[in-house]
């Protein structure tokens, strides 16, 4: 028996109600984990929760992965089942993914009709790019090796249901940098007695633009944001100290590459200029997402034959996901489902007053059952 669409949008809500943050979904995760073995799935916890449903004889092994964490955002919308967890929300529709993936695993339970093992990844903490490495840490796919795996994540702004993906780069990578600059804090009236680290720090912000600008090639999809600017100055004291936080978005790990290594060489250079010291952090937490093929020709075929408007190769998406490393691991796709073009289903993601759409539930539901009885026939029995 599979959940019907009240029961699909009960439970979604009830994720909704009740949001926890990355590594702290502790009631998430023991409602994941009570209701995997209700449908009468093999059920394994660590930091995420796997569920493993086997039908048949085939030896083949596929992965489905949702992710569970929340994030910290006030909610602004006045629904009946509004956060009850101040300053946490699911403002990216993680509950919706879940509640998909566990419709799924209910219907594929009871009927099966494939031959082979699903694994069931739900996984924590995707907002920080910390959950999916974790998981990998902890051996998930060698304890349950899969072949391929998949994930969806809902669209605002595309038609409800509309089922986009594309071959090759799907997600961008997100690096973040710190750059500390340390020179000698001053009278305001008299800048020559020290080295104003504002100063520098300006400098360098402007020239970070030129790594874009002038080092890549054009088209080449990348940005680089300074997001902070933070330094001890005050009204009338000149700052010794300056510290620019942001974030650079890359579509290949060369070009990722190469923005750091200009960012150092244009942090160190305007520093030694001005006989200031400067410390450049880089650090990537989300890698680059990759589409494999066969796997996405796949989700391609299985979307245009379950009905939904298909887009076979729509352009990359400039936000960044840990599924790419389930896909660095094993051939995989990243599947984009639409969420609505207006109301709260059409806000952006991360808005505090963004809302997952029901609709979407039986749809994902019905796609992932349709996928896995394609990627693993009952005529493997052969």
């Amino acid at each position: 028996m599979e959940l019907n669409q009240p029961e699909l949008r009960q439970l979604r809500r009830s994720f909704h109600r009740h949001p926890e943050l990355g590594f702290n979904e502790t009631k998430t995760k023991a409602k994941v984990a009570a209701l995997l073995r209700q449908y009468g799935l093999e059920v394994h916890e660590g930091v995420g929760v796997v569920g493993i449903l086997r039908a048949g004889q085939g030896n083949r092994a596929i992965g489905l992965r949702a992710d569970m964490d929340a994030l910290p955002i006030q909610e602004a919308s006045d629904h009946d089942y509004v956060s009850q967890n101040p300053g946490i929300m699911h403002a990216c529709g993680h509950d919706g993914h879940m509640t998909m993936l566990l419709g799924a695993a209910k219907t594929l339970s009871s009927d099966p009709g494939f031959s082979g093992t699903v694994v069931f990844l739900f996984q924590p903490n995707e907002e920080l790019g910390l959950g999916a490495k974790a998981m990998l840490d902890e051996n998930v796919l060698t304890r349950f090796p899969i072949e391929e795996v998949y994930a969806i994540h809902n669209l605002p702004g595309a038609p409800v249901g509309q089922m986009s993906t594309r071959t090759g780069l799907i997600c961008t990578s997100e690096s973040l940098f710190e750059i500390t600059i340390n020179g000698q804090g001053g009278h305001a009236s008299m800048p020559q007695s020290g080295r104003d680290a504002l100063t520098v720090g300006s400098e360098i912000v402007l020239a970070l633009q030129t790594i874009v600008a002038r080092k890549l090639a054009p088209g080449a999809g990348a940005v680089v944001s300074v997001t902070e600017f933070l330094t001890d100055g005050q009204r009338n004291v000149l700052p010794g100290t300056a510290t620019l936080k942001g974030d650079a978005r890359a579509r290949s790990p060369e070009d990722r590459n190469m923005i750091e290594e200009h960012m150092r060489k244009i942090a160190h250079g305007i520093a030694s200029a001005h006989g200031v010291e400067v410390q450049v952090d880089f650090k990537t937490e989300f890698i680059e997402t990759i589409n494999a093929p066969i796997p996405t020709e796949a989700a391609i075929r299985v979307a245009q034959q379950s009905g939904l408007d298909t887009l076979p190769n729509r352009q990359p998406m400039s936000f960044s996901e840990d599924f790419a490393h389930f896909c660095e691991a094993v051939p995989g796709c990243f599947i984009l489902l639409g969420n609505g073009e207006t109301g709260p289903n059409g806000q952006p993601l991360h808005s505090n007053d963004y809302d997952f759409n029901d609709a979407l539930l039986p749809i994902g539901a019905e796609f992932w059952a349709n996928l896995v009885r394609d990627r693993l026939p009952l005529q493997d029995e052969d």
